[in-house]
């Protein structure tokens, strides 16, 4: 399930697009689809293993055109490998939460992007995170875990004062927010509840069947309890 809108990101065939913090991989292979080279940097390299590995079945299989590439690094979000101007976009998806020093990796980030290129970053919205913390002080108190709470205002002014124009913003994932409130209030770690369990039954039910009523429903409660918040900027032209 994409956080990022790729219609409102512009993402076009050609594009060199680094998608920081890749985690899992999936903005990274919907960039591959549609036919962007993809640098895919994360600091696990367990992600990095399985991110690879599915990189590599998409081409067997046809779901890469011909000439699209896509690979993997691993790397540091406040000292990336990359010169400067390198990509036309980047995605930093729930990545700037775990960072103490974002404002460094916002610079890094606008860095290796070229000029009149464009950023997209998620964090988690700022009132479902505070239930969240307030439910389970081990959902953020733990080694990699959540260090801030975001509000709008604040991430967007981070990013301006790092060197990008805004480009607008919203909410997404609002069915996810209930979700990570049971698990909080049963114990952050506690996957085998049996409301954890079946509310994750239907978060799986909704991503494979995708049913328009359920899309419907998450979209309408979105810009209130939308799970995610994604700003979209560009870098002011050369």
């Amino acid at each position: 399930m994409l956080t990022v809108d790729f219609a409102r990101f512009d993402l076009q065939p050609g594009h060199r697009l680094l998608d920081l913090g890749c985690g899992g991989g999936r903005h990274a292979f919907e960039a591959l689809r549609r036919g962007a080279t993809v640098i895919a940097l994360d600091y696990a390299f367990d992600e990095l293993r399985s991110v690879r590995g599915v990189m590599g079945a998409m081409a067997d299989v046809g779901e890469i055109a011909p000439g699209v590439t896509g690979g993997v690094v691993n790397g540091d979000a406040l000292a990336l490998p990359f010169a400067d101007g390198t990509f036309d976009r980047i995605i930093a998806s729930e990545v700037l939460e775990h960072i103490w020093a974002d404002e460094l990796a916002i610079a890094e980030l606008v860095r290796v992007l070229r000029p009149g290129g464009r950023l997209a970053v998620t964090v988690p919205s700022a009132m479902p995170e505070r239930l969240c913390w307030a439910l389970d002080t081990n959902y953020h108190d733990t080694p990699g875990g959540h260090i801030r709470i975001y509000r709008q205002r604040d991430l967007e002014t981070k990013l301006a004062r790092g060197g990008v124009a805004l480009r607008g913003a919203h909410r997404a994932h609002a069915l996810h927010s209930p979700y990570w409130w049971v698990k909080c209030a049963v114990g952050v770690s506690n996957d085998g509840a049996w409301p954890v369990r079946k509310y994750r039954e239907f978060l799986e039910w909704q991503i494979v069947q995708q049913p328009e009523w359920v899309g419907s429903v998450d979209r309408a409660l979105n810009p209130v309890l939308g799970k995610s918040l994604v700003v979209y900027t560009e870098k002011s032209p050369a």
